[in-house]
């Protein structure tokens, strides 16, 4: 595995040369995802880390798995899986291809991240590749291991921007005892606010999903405290497998809402109002993350009003899918945090070769 990362080295160092820019890619299942990576006129080299693939350390009984960059996420799952654990933030799987360098470079995550933490709070170390060709190391591979944990979360979200990850750490939790579905009728408005009622009660809530009128809840924990949950609440019981296909659904985004049309990722705080955008939405995380769908083709005026709108609400808005995203992607960072962003890639990406523009 070593010739690989002098490989990796070697191709860093040749795009800082010639000041060409380097595409950073695993399975390539998120290449839509964020802006567009290059400018067409100039695409740049392709930096495919499928090739470092494999488990580097993992002891069920300590809840940490290190990882290589190129490793595929179903692979990890699976032998998570074998030994009743998870990734408890639900890493969308979002095609056959997705990597686990790609799981954290996008920081996606799933049902479950209202309940559990999203991808940085798993992140416990890494190793990177930065913009000079050498390896940094970040954080640890024990859940009490501080040092340098703030540079290994920056990874999650960045988008490939700071560098290569080479190496992730990531804590792992067991796989619930039990689990079960609650579906209810009810309108968005009264929706959220039984969900902000639920989240202030000792229940053991995992996820939930509000659309077209359905309010579906999954409960996650030991057998006796879903039970008891069950109990009292008065809402449909989902048959466990129907339950299991809807919330993979919704983790990989196959689900009939994500289809047709620009989609919009809203995210405010839970106990926001409904939020009167032209769309359908569905909505997730308790009430913090609201996936809007339009059928127009948003423009630089419809997402400046869509922005507008959610961040009157206190939250950001991504245009998350889209044939034409000249619009921007993401929402404007405030200037402190734009300062910021420019001197973390100025420090570990001075010639800017690692996906350019991508954020």
């Amino acid at each position: 595995m070593q010739a690989i990362v002098e490989q990796f080295r070697n191709q860093v160092l040749a795009a800082v040369e010639a000041g060409t820019p380097l595409r950073v890619r695993g399975g390539g299942s998120k290449d839509w995802y964020g802006n567009a990576a290059m400018d067409p006129a100039a695409p740049g080299a392709l930096l495919d880390t499928r090739a470092y693939t494999g488990v580097v350390d993992y002891e069920p009984t300590e809840l940490v798995i290190t990882v290589r960059c190129g490793t595929p996420l179903a692979e990890v799952e699976a032998l998570l899986a074998a030994n009743g654990q998870m990734l408890a933030f639900e890493p969308p799987r979002l095609g056959a291809g997705s990597t686990i360098g790609g799981v954290v470079a996008s920081g996606l995550a799933g049902p479950r991240r209202a309940s559990a933490g999203g991808v940085r709070d798993f992140v416990l170390g890494a190793k990177l590749m930065d913009g000079k060709g050498e390896v940094l190391n970040f954080g640890g591979q024990v859940m009490k291991n501080v040092a340098g944990y703030d540079v290994s979360r920056l990874l999650a979200g960045s988008m490939g921007t700071l560098g290569l990850i080479l190496e992730v750490s990531l804590k792992v939790l067991p796989l619930p005892v039990c689990e079960a579905a609650l579906r209810f009728e009810l309108g968005e408005i009264d929706a959220l606010r039984r969900l902000n009622e639920w989240a202030g009660q000792p229940l053991p809530l995992s996820a939930s999903c509000w659309h077209r009128g359905v309010l579906t809840l999954r409960l996650s924990g030991a057998e006796a405290a879903v039970r008891a949950a069950l109990a009292r609440m008065d809402g449909a019981r989902v048959p466990d497998g129907e339950a299991a296909a809807f919330w993979a659904s919704l983790r990989d985004q196959s689900h009939g809402h994500f289809n047709g049309g620009a989609l919009w990722r809203l995210s405010v705080p839970p106990a926001a109002s409904s939020i009167i955008l032209k769309g359908e939405q569905l909505i997730e995380w308790g009430g913090a993350q609201r996936w809007l769908k339009v059928d127009a083709a948003p423009t630089a005026d419809t997402a400046q009003d869509v922005r507008r709108t959610v961040a009157a609400a206190g939250g950001h808005a991504t245009l998350f899918r889209a044939d034409d995203k000249r619009a921007g992607a993401f929402h404007p960072p405030a200037s402190a945090v734009a300062k910021i962003n420019q001197r973390l890639k100025q420090a570990f990406d001075p010639a800017g070769i690692f996906n350019p523009g991508r954020m």
